[in-house]
């Protein structure tokens, strides 16, 4: 059996990475400070798993794993960390860059001194596509210059720069996983930080307008979170990838608008959106060249957009 520690695990992905953990049979540990993250969360990941016929729960502790006391009591034992823990958010961090940084920078370099300490055979980052910033080449591809738009983006590029210089002077193995718009089931529409989808879904389901920031025209490789859970534990334990960037996404392109008019045609609404201005640091494209991860991690995604989609509209409605 192996031991796991999701950082950030009360949150949206991170508590579908708890999921799937139990349901394998592994041991999971979750360290979280509920700034962001659910006891909820972690609760709907432990009932799914036993619903699947797992009967472990997983271990938690509360608390902040830029205190280096935190960070090692959550390493200790554990084979993999699955380090999720971040404010996931580029409007958030152009409003308070520095609550951001401490968060997605302070908090990484800690848990990398936390896992080198503690013997860990391998760290897993949650990084982001933004880093790509503007660059009009499609799709994104892992050697492509960085030309971060956000305190956010740049954040993120600071964390894949630690992991790989502790890979090369420590000896930690580490791998960076680049997430492309990660949704579905759990992601919360409460926060005007949140995701655009489950943002879209609320309004629709309360008969309200949806707003769409800047034309429509703007696509994403929207994934959904099973996608991004098997391309992540793939990256715990693939051979060779150690201070490797991976792409893991769908190799898709959707438009906000055609975004919105599938939602409408799922929910049975016709509501018509309110256009406003674009949000700064936001990227106007966005679609992953996935070839890496298919070659280095055998992964490839296995649930569609619709499908994801369907999944996401029939647990938010349910809800």
């Amino acid at each position: 059996m192996a031991h796991y520690l999701v950082t950030g695990g009360a949150g949206f992905i991170g508590s579908h990475l708890v999921e799937r953990l139990l349901i394998r049979g592994d041991a999971v540990r979750v360290v979280d400070n509920l700034s962001t993250g659910k006891r909820a969360n972690l609760e709907a990941a432990t009932a799914a798993a036993r619903a699947a016929g797992a009967n472990a729960t997983p271990e938690f502790l509360e608390g902040d794993i830029v205190d280096p006391e935190v960070a090692r009591r959550a390493a200790e034992g554990i084979d993999y960390v699955l380090h999720q823990a971040a404010i996931p958010s580029v409007p958030r961090s152009v409003a308070d860059p520095i609550t951001s940084n401490r968060a997605n920078v302070d908090a990484t370099l800690s848990m990398l001194v936390a896992a080198r300490d503690a013997g860990v055979k391998r760290l897993v980052f949650a990084g982001s596509s933004s880093v790509y910033g503007d660059s009009p080449v499609m799709p994104k591809h892992e050697d492509m210059p960085a030309r971060p738009l956000s305190p956010y983006a740049l954040q993120k590029l600071v964390g894949e720069q630690y992991l790989q210089m502790f890979t090369s002077l420590y000896g930690l193995e580490t791998v960076s996983t680049r997430y492309f718009n990660v949704f579905g089931p759990r992601q919360d529409p409460s926060s005007p930080y949140s995701g655009v989808i489950s943002l879209f879904i609320r309004a629709l389901a309360d008969g309200q307008t949806p707003t769409v920031h800047g034309d429509g025209e703007q696509t994403r490789d929207f994934t959904y979170v099973a996608n991004t859970v098997d391309g992540v534990l793939k990256a715990a334990v693939a051979p060779n990838v150690a201070g490797q960037v991976v792409n893991v996404a769908t190799n898709g392109r959707v438009s906000l608008n055609q975004l919105l008019a599938t939602l409408q045609r799922l929910m049975g609404t016709a509501i018509t959106p309110s256009y406003g201005a674009a949000r700064a640091g936001d990227v106007r494209d966005s679609q992953a060249d996935i070839t890496k991860a298919a070659t280095l991690l055998g992964y490839a995604p296995t649930v569609s957009f619709d499908e994801g989609l369907r999944r996401t509209v029939d647990w938010a409605v349910g809800a």
